[in-house]
């Protein structure tokens, strides 16, 4: 949905520049020359359409509008991951440190409270191994088996929201991708057509044959230059997006082995007791 709208806003900011150029050609502004004849100037919009990006955009061909698309697309996906991924940033140190005195403490009630209190993915992942240890622990669970279910819980939660941190990754990955090779497409296409041209003015006899190639191969190259232009940030931004999620699964990986030590204690600890309990003579 939020990509959705990205793209909305871009293709309305777009369409508003288009129609105010358009309906600037329909104002012709006429100057004089020296001689005091007049002279029509350019309209807005066709300057605008013969120079500048737009002209290149104009003279790269059909091939530059499947570009410009996957640009719009990799830009959206940018800006939805961005502010996505700025949940991340939270630091939980302390967040972990107060869970496992609590949960030592035999609080884990407490230890629950401030997860579901705290925000961000690590705390989410806690709160709901804390949720499950609580409610089997209550069950008078064996432990073996409280552990493994405990384990199993995070686990599932975990991929759910990885999941969710890796939606529309792909996208911008094809966009990496396909943008230059698309380029190059382009410019493969225009040197065919652009040594086309060679081939028949050679025949013809007529034109600079070396100033025709020259056309033909700089059109032929923008197609190419607009597709790394769009693909380079693309992988890059990939590339950074991808080192953030690493960096978050090995966080909630550490705090899911540090809470598993604590519960773990705790249960051998509790196992202990029970049976010094059970039999007074032992000691």
């Amino acid at each position: 949905m939020r990509i959705a709208t990205v793209l909305s806003k871009s293709m309305q900011n777009i369409h508003i520049m288009l129609a105010q150029a358009a309906g600037n050609t329909t104002k012709t502004n006429i100057t004089l020359s020296s001689s005091g004849n007049p002279m029509p100037e350019t309209s807005i919009f066709s300057g605008l359409l013969d120079s500048g990006a737009f002209g290149l955009l104009i003279e790269g061909g059909v091939f530059m509008w499947p570009i410009l698309a996957m640009a719009l697309i990799g830009l959206a996906v940018i800006i939805e991951r961005w502010r996505s991924l700025k949940m991340l940033a939270i630091n939980n140190s302390e967040l972990k440190e107060n869970v496992l005195n609590e949960l030592t403490e035999d609080r884990a009630e407490d230890a629950l409270k401030r997860c579901e209190q705290a925000t961000g993915p690590v705390a989410a992942i806690l709160a709901n191994g804390l949720r499950k240890y609580i409610i089997l622990k209550k069950l008078n669970y064996d432990p073996a088996r409280l552990e493994e279910k405990v384990v199993k819980s995070m686990e599932s939660y975990g991929a759910h929201i990885l999941a969710a941190l890796e939606r529309h990754l792909p996208l911008l990955a094809i966009v990496a991708s396909v943008a230059p090779m698309i380029g190059f497409l382009g410019t493969v296409q225009g040197m065919i057509v652009a040594f086309s041209d060679i081939v028949e003015m050679d025949k013809t006899g007529g034109g600079n044959i070396i100033q025709a190639a020259a056309a033909g191969i700089q059109v032929a190259l923008l197609t190419t230059c607009f597709g790394l232009i769009v693909g380079i940030p693309a992988y890059m931004a990939f590339n950074y997006f991808s080192s953030v999620i690493n960096n978050f699964v090995l966080q909630v990986e550490e705090s899911a082995a540090e809470l598993m030590e604590a519960i773990t204690l705790k249960l051998t600890l509790g196992k202990s007791q029970a049976t010094k309990d059970a039999d007074p003579l032992s000691t």
